[in-house]
């Protein structure tokens, strides 16, 4: 983890000294996450993500915009057989809070219009996991529900790589479209379990 926060910590450094112009602002977006991988019918999960940005102005058509973003994501999956005349039904939904630190390289190809790409660190605040049982038969059925913490088996460190759009309005307020796609196994207990992030967001930044 130290490797990568001072790698981190050089990008940094080098957008900063080689800026024309240096603009700070803040961002918040709605998530649209699954998860993916080893998992039964997957579905959608809607969370948000919160924080801050500083974009390095490196020439009139690029910028290295850094972040800092709370992210509330993760997904859900479910699981259904019949046996009998009874059908079982299990909902597993994994809600994943992230300290996301995305290194993006943004491309204006025209002027308030760009295009971006680049690298993400996510380091693992909470995972937890909601299980809901059902089972049906002739005409009743039965619920249950529980909940359970799994930081403990969940990977603190998370990579992926972001792709994106983003207009600006003004000079200050502008709006942006991200797709994140999850390239580290979520989960510390099988090599061969593996299931990965998935997130699609959309946002609304302010510059100062």
């Amino acid at each position: 983890m130290k490797k990568i926060i001072l790698s981190a910590l050089a990008v940094f450094a080098f957008g900063f000294t080689n800026a024309q112009e240096v603009k700070f602002g803040a961002k918040a977006a709605l998530n649209i996450s699954s998860i993916s991988g080893d998992v039964n019918d997957a579905s959608s999960l809607i969370g948000f993500q919160i924080g801050g940005f500083a974009e390095f102005k490196i020439s009139d058509n690029f910028s290295f915009q850094p972040e800092l973003m709370y992210s509330a994501q993760g997904g859900k999956e479910s699981y259904t057989e019949s046996f009998s005349g009874i059908t079982h039904t299990d909902e597993t939904t994994t809600k994943l809070g992230y300290l996301n630190i995305p290194l993006m390289a943004k491309f204006y190809v025209a002027k308030s219009f760009s295009l971006e790409v680049g690298p993400q660190i996510g380091f693992l605040l909470s995972a937890k996991q909601n299980y809901d049982v059902t089972e049906s038969f002739s005409g009743a059925s039965f619920s249950a529900s529980e909940s359970e913490d799994i930081k403990d088996i969940t990977n603190s460190v998370n990579f992926g790589l972001n792709f994106g759009a983003g207009y600006d309005f003004t000079e200050n307020l502008s709006a942006g479209l991200r797709y994140n796609i999850g390239l580290s196994n979520i989960y510390d207990v099988d090599d061969d379990y593996n299931v990965k992030n998935s997130v699609f967001s959309a946002s609304l930044g302010y510059k100062f």
